[in-house]
């Protein structure tokens, strides 16, 4: 954990009326963004630094002020300074939905319907003003797995068919995610924090919103790579959702063809993070993510990725959840 204080931070704070708070840095994420506490009397607040050029907190903001504007709770930005990196945001608090679901797992599906509604209030709000998911974008993603995976276990395997197959899955997907709904790409447990009753929800890490397909947060959410989900309250709250959303009779597909891309893109990011940012902890998420991907490989929708994995990919690899990384 990066422990230092940011040169900029300081004048920022005393410009905002926080000049005497103490700050205390706090574990970050994948990302190069760092964040730290600062408290004052009996007042705390954020401090979230995303330095340039590595990272830019404007999408943060435009999102969080229209999360907020839109009836969603994400953090209120206090002060900002976005060419510097610099953004105090309202403190949520320390009690996570992932810590608290699994201390406390008889309120889990209370805890997971609460958020499954929040998708939903989502979903029926017009599109937030950001880019459209298209399928470069998806191809995109898709693709690292083949440009840190499988290099990382000596596989040197066809890009174009790896590229081919994927349009043949996603291609159909495209037009029932039109005119979409704004896909926060990274909900899950670890970014949703509870604010007092179960039912009160705080939304973080959306700044890669974009206007998509309403079975991707989904996704993300019930195919965590970061804690087991029981695959019966998997398929239980997929129903729910459906239920709620009065979803139409290719929501099941997509949302297995959006599995298998969203976990085949984080093998990707968790090998990457591995060999270009040191980040070895990340490779123990892998096997959880495979058995995923597996899982969304068995539906007939994704026919021609599974095909393209039977032809690329050992069995013993895939047999081992991806196979046991040696940092």
């Amino acid at each position: 954990m990066e422990l230092s204080i940011p040169a900029a931070a300081l004048p920022f704070l005393a410009k905002a009326g926080w000049g005497d708070a103490q700050i205390e840095p706090l574990p970050g994420d994948a990302s190069f963004r760092r964040y730290f506490r600062v408290r004052m009397g009996e007042r705390s607040a954020m401090l979230m630094f995303a330095p340039p050029p590595h990272e830019d907190p404007e999408p943060f903001l435009r999102a969080a002020r229209w999360l907020d504007a839109n009836g969603l709770r994400a953090p209120v930005i206090l002060a900002e300074d976005a060419p510097v990196g610099l953004v105090l945001l309202q403190d949520f608090g320390d009690v996570r939905m992932r810590e608290y679901v699994d201390a406390w797992p008889q309120d889990g599906e209370v805890i997971y319907r609460h958020a499954i509604d929040t998708l939903s209030q989502l979903h029926r709000l017009p599109p937030g003003p950001f880019t459209h998911y298209s399928l470069a974008e998806y191809q995109r993603e898709a693709k690292l797995f083949i440009d840190w995976y499988c290099p990382a276990r000596g596989l040197y395997v066809d890009g174009p068919s790896w590229t081919g197959a994927w349009d043949e899955v996603l291609g159909s997907l495209l037009s029932r995610q039109r005119p979409g709904v704004t896909v926060l790409r990274d909900y899950h447990a670890e970014n949703i924090m509870l604010l007092g009753d179960l039912d009160q929800q705080g939304l973080l890490d959306f700044q890669d919103a974009l206007v998509g397909h309403p079975a991707y947060d989904l996704v993300s959410l019930l195919q965590d790579a970061r804690r087991d989900v029981d695959p019966a309250f998997e398929q239980a709250m997929l129903a729910y959702y459906i239920e709620q959303s009065r979803a139409g009779g290719e929501f099941r597909a997509d949302y297995a063809r959006l599995g298998a891309q969203r976990n085949a893109k984080i093998i990707g990011i968790f090998v990457r993070l591995w060999k270009r940012d040191g980040k070895p902890r990340y490779l123990d998420y892998i096997p959880r993510v495979w058995r995923l991907l597996e899982r969304d490989l068995a539906h007939p929708a994704l026919a021609p990725v599974a095909r393209w994995f039977d032809a690329h990919i050992p069995a013993d690899l895939r047999e081992s959840g991806g196979g046991k990384f040696v940092p």
